[in-house]
């Protein structure tokens, strides 16, 4: 399961306003038009995906719960997924 947040780049408590600003933002970055890196598309469609699930707020409560009860189930996997996220982003940051 990916982590929806960390795509965009927003805390899990963002509004839909800032889900939108990241999303504009991200899109804008990750776009194949824009972007010619080999995994421009690939980010751009995780993007768009993100902000499809959290800008929907049916979808987001169902998102959310799911991540809740992930935690909940498997800790060391969930904890081991949301440092190689932290990680690929400091990365990629640092490049």
């Amino acid at each position: 399961m990916s982590d929806h947040y960390a795509i965009l780049g927003v805390p899990s408590s963002a509004t839909l306003a800032d889900i939108k600003k990241a999303f504009r933002q991200q899109a804008s970055a990750f776009h194949p038009d824009r972007n010619t890196s080999p995994d421009a598309p690939a980010r751009f469609r995780a993007v768009q995906t993100a902000y499809d699930v959290l800008s929907d707020e049916t979808k987001r409560q169902a998102y959310d719960d799911n991540r809740r009860r992930n935690l909940l189930d498997s800790p060391p996997d969930t904890a081991r997924e949301i440092w190689a996220n932290y990680f690929q982003r400091v990365l990629e940051r640092a490049a």
